[in-house]
């Protein structure tokens, strides 16, 4: 069977006709949306974006709100982040003058002033320029241990696909004749000057249905990279597989690693001994955490069994690295930590010495830092402030430095340096952009559909009474073990708190907030649960009188896009106003649009009747029928997203809109999957859509 590309093709739309259950042209008048830049789609969205500007920009309050946005976004006052490398502290800046973006350096002591003085390395605008080309810049990685070599990444108008050029720090240029390559979704890594593991989509045949590589090579200097041998291949039915190097913070190389992604959730994994690719003693939902004092960590997902050990789902466990590499499946496994009642742990970050775990102890953080020594791990916590959203912002490999941020919904980001790892000094207070004066932050529960408890936070704005008045904007996501956190609300306090609305963040099944389980518990056959999660937080504000259905709002995008879409669907009556954003949509076809064939392992594969099934009972696009009234959502996309592409949000409105339900849609041609390449696209975003929750909750401008 012939899958549609990552644009959509009509003739696939075609094929997939003799597929049972799944929607065809025939079935479907809109499938023609699904081309991401035909003339007739792009004639579609030049006339929906009309109408919709002329909507919200003409109401007296988007200049305003434009002009609050883009001034926070520009700010000259926000905290440049930094990571650490070899030859300084390294930031990347966008503002008035530099849209498209500056990547530059400084060093920690001009970083710690007030007015760092920087130097740029790359300007991304003027780059740009000369190329004719909207160029995004997507990173870059760079050799260790001087880190002066780098491959460049940059998409045009911001898709993932990225094209790679070689860069010389030193120099602050592209190498001429260097490496170079071509625009495609994968990753390429350097193992020394000259050569390059690489993995990317290389031909059709070297693809999955997913859109990504699954084989990689070893690409030589001065050799073509199609006459590049293949090292590792995984299958065309992976979600993506390949192979990369086993590299410590020292940057000494301890073999090769390879991975096949069976599923979103669950790979391979597989070490180069003898030659040979030895498959890893591994549950599919584990993975290699990092090496630190001679130790290789693993974390895992579900309970891992080696013996007459098991460790918990969610903990570390780690082996002796040089009896690992000796004996992959056979070398002692010791517990490093396991997590206690609603703690979770979110990401890891390393220095020369020592590994920082970043955990969620019932929605707020904490870092604890570990080392091995004697035969044993101990750990300390850092003493970063309680009932805050806390983490790792960059650290060292070269030394023991590190920084951390602490942040909640009313106070922006704080910086703390700790040169020896713990020892913290404040360095640095992001400004304010909203007045919090007499807003006050609320956790309550609601209970699901199933007895579950939902906790979520409410930001209220001053003189708010419980008589159900107050505009209110319930947001959350609920998919792929990603956490919701607080954090400073920034242009979302500027333009709808500080103005008299009240802000709400649910914690969701499906999501990453109290671990695996919270999120494997909301997935394929379980995925309503998370919709009737979100539903279940909209009826308790309603209950406990925030609001009203008149005054509620709702938004999300990607995953959240899908959940905004499962609620106004399966509650309109609960709503006025819902954002889609850059969603997923068509849940029918989803695996033909854009990357949606990675997510079957969220979702379920709509291929397969029982599957289907599952899918059937929530799918937005198909859950829009005659004789209901909708809360005239507002979907928007971008052109140029290639990860859950336009067509998602395009065919929900056209589907609208032949049923003469209400509705608005906005299209940029630019901005992929982040939804804004540059911050006056931003502003414009923000503006659009807060006048579009203010008109529908608030009521019409002063004076109107």
């Amino acid at each position: 069977m012939t899958v549609a590309s990552a644009t959509g093709t009509a003739a696939a739309a075609a094929e997939e006709t003799a597929v049972a259950g799944i929607p065809g042209p025939e079935q479907d008048p809109f499938i023609f949306l699904e081309e991401a830049r035909s003339p007739e789609a792009l004639d579609w969205v030049a006339k929906e974006n009309e109408r919709t500007l002329a909507a919200f920009e003409s109401d007296p309050r988007y200049a305003q709100l434009k002009a609050e946005a883009l001034a926070i976004f520009n700010s000259d006052e926000r905290v440049p982040g930094v990571g650490f490398a070899p030859y300084g502290m390294v930031n990347f800046w966008q503002d008035a003058k530099n849209p498209k973006g500056i990547l530059r350096r400084t060093t920690l002591e001009s970083w710690r002033t007030d007015k760092p003085e920087w130097e740029t390395i790359l300007d991304v605008d003027a780059l740009a320029a000369a190329e004719g080309k909207e160029w995004v810049y997507g990173g870059m990685s760079c050799l260790p241990p001087e880190g002066t070599r780098c491959m460049v990444y940059l998409s045009d108008g911001g898709k993932d696909a990225s094209l790679g050029r070689e860069f010389d720090i030193t120099t602050k240029s592209f190498v001429e004749g260097g490496f170079a390559l071509p625009e495609s979704q994968g990753s390429a890594q350097w193992l020394d000057e000259d050569t390059m593991l690489v993995s990317r989509n290389f031909t059709p045949e070297t693809t999955t249905e997913s859109f990504y590589p699954f084989t990689t090579r070893l690409w030589k200097r001065g050799t073509a990279l199609e006459d590049a041998p293949e090292i590792f291949r995984g299958e065309k039915t992976d979600v993506s597989s390949g192979a990369s190097l086993l590299r410590d913070g020292n940057a000494v190389i301890h073999g090769r690693l390879a991975y096949r992604g069976v599923s979103f959730h669950e790979r391979e994994y597989f070490f180069e001994k003898d030659g040979a690719w030895l498959k890893l003693d591994l549950p599919k939902k584990a993975g290699p955490y990092g090496i630190i004092d001679g130790q290789i960590l693993f974390s895992t997902d579900e309970d891992w069994t080696r013996g007459d050990q098991t460790f918990p789902a969610d903990s570390l466990v780690s082996a002796d690295l040089e009896a690992w590499k000796a004996d992959p499946n056979g070398a002692a496994m010791t517990l490093v930590w396991a997590p206690g009642e609603r703690q979770t742990k979110l990401g890891a970050a390393t220095t020369k010495s020592s590994l920082f775990v970043n955990l969620l102890d019932n929605v707020r953080g904490r870092v604890l830092k570990f080392d091995y020594a004697d035969g044993k791990w101990t750990s300390t916590q850092v003493a970063l402030p309680d009932n805050a959203t806390v983490g790792v912002v960059a650290s060292s490999d070269e030394t023991d430095e590190i920084m951390f941020t602490s942040t909640d919904f009313l106070s922006p980001g704080t910086w703390y340096y700790a040169k020896d790892g713990v020892t913290l000094e404040q360095v640095k207070q992001s400004p304010s952009y909203f007045d919090p004066a007499g807003m006050d932050v609320e956790q309550h529960e609601a209970t699901s559909k199933d007895g579950t408890k939902i906790p979520y936070f409410v930001v209220k704005p001053k003189g708010m009474t419980l008589d159900g008045s107050t505009a209110t904007l319930l947001t959350g996501y609920g998919g792929f073990q990603v956490p919701r956190l607080p954090g400073y609300l920034g242009s979302t306090g500027k333009l709808w708190v500080e103005k008299g609305g009240a802000y709400v963040l649910a914690n969701l099944r499906g999501g990453g907030e109290f671990g695996p389980m919270w999120h494997q518990t909301a997935i394929r056959e379980n995925k309503q649960r998370t919709w009737d999660d979100f539903i279940a937080v909209g009826e308790d504000l309603v209950k406990r009188g925030f609001t009203s259905p008149e005054h509620l709002g709702i938004q999300g995008g990607s995953q959240g896009g899908l959940l905004v879409g499962t609620f106004f669907t399966q509650r309109p009556d609960l709503l006025n106003a819902a954002i889609v954003q850059i969603p997923l949509f068509d849940m029918l076809r989803y695996h033909l649009i854009g990357r949606g064939a990675s997510w079957i392992g969220e979702y379920g594969d709509p291929r397969i009747p029982e599957q289907r099934a599952w899918i059937e009972g929530y799918s937005p696009y198909q859950k829009i029928v005659e004789g209901v009234d909708y809360p005239a959502p507002f979907l928007w996309a971008s052109t140029a997203d290639d990860r859950t592409h336009p067509a998602h949000a395009r065919k929900g409105a056209a589907k609208l809109k032949a049923l003469g339900q209400p509705y608005y849609y906005f299209e940029d041609t630019t901005g992929g999957h982040s939804g804004g390449v540059d911050n006056d696209q931003r502003a414009k975003l923000q503006a659009l859509q807060f006048v579009y929750l203010m008109q529908r909750l608030m009521g019409p401008a002063a004076g109107e």
